[in-house]
């Protein structure tokens, strides 16, 4: 399956950018998991179909409502497998 690895920078903690990043998540069908950094970014692995993985990776680079995206970094990443989608504390 496809992986992705971002880097969502911005403001984007504190706005339930995780919670909704989740939801978002299991609407799509797109299992792996997302967390807080200490940089005061957000950093999520995620595995799904091309076609999900371009939605959710588009959903990414607004997040939910009250969040501000100022940059979406997309790292390489190996093809991994997920049960669900989760968020890390």
């Amino acid at each position: 399956m496809p992986t992705i690895h971002l880097l969502i920078k911005g403001k984007v903690q504190g706005v339930f950018y995780r919670a909704s990043a989740k939801k978002k998540a299991e609407e799509l069908g797109v299992t792996g998991w997302v967390k807080n950094t200490a940089e005061g970014h957000v950093e999520l692995v995620a595995t799904g179909s091309v076609e999900t993985l371009e939605a959710f990776t588009e959903w990414c680079r607004k997040g939910p409502q009250k969040a501000l995206v100022t940059d979406l970094v997309s790292f390489p990443c190996q093809s991994m497998q997920f049960n669900s989608f989760v968020i890390l504390r």
